[in-house]
């Protein structure tokens, strides 16, 4: 089993900042790529950030110049900073990892969500 564990979300006003940070935990040969998604009330989830082997990165039109994503090799773990915040932003927040097992099947998965709230 692999375990994807999300922390790091909260209240924030506009403007403000945030950090999250994305654990993969269990049954790990490595990992190909780490990810941010997110989904507002009423509307799709959507890509917002992602880290690839080699540090290749790309972000949503929207968060860029306003998040970094970045990836701690040795813990397994991803995190997004988040400065400038809008209202918009407002969502929950799903760390996706494309993992390749110790039974080297490759496998999609997800965290359980944290909310992050951006009031104006």
């Amino acid at each position: 089993q692999v375990h994807l564990v999300e922390s790091g979300g909260g209240l924030v006003q506009a403007g403000g900042s945030l950090r999250l940070s994305c654990a993969a935990s269990g049954r790990i040969f490595s990992i190909n790529a780490m990810g941010w998604y997110r989904q507002a009330p009423g509307k799709q989830r959507e890509l917002v950030a992602a880290i690839r082997s080699g540090f290749r990165t790309n972000y949503a039109d929207s968060v860029k110049g306003r998040f970094t994503i970045s990836r701690d090799y040795g813990k397994n773990t991803v995190y997004l900073q988040m400065n400038s915040l809008k209202p918009e932003d407002t969502a929950v927040y799903y760390c996706n990892g494309e993992i390749l097992d110790s039974d080297y099947l490759r496998g999609d998965y997800w965290g359980q969500g944290t909310q992050v709230t951006v009031s104006s």
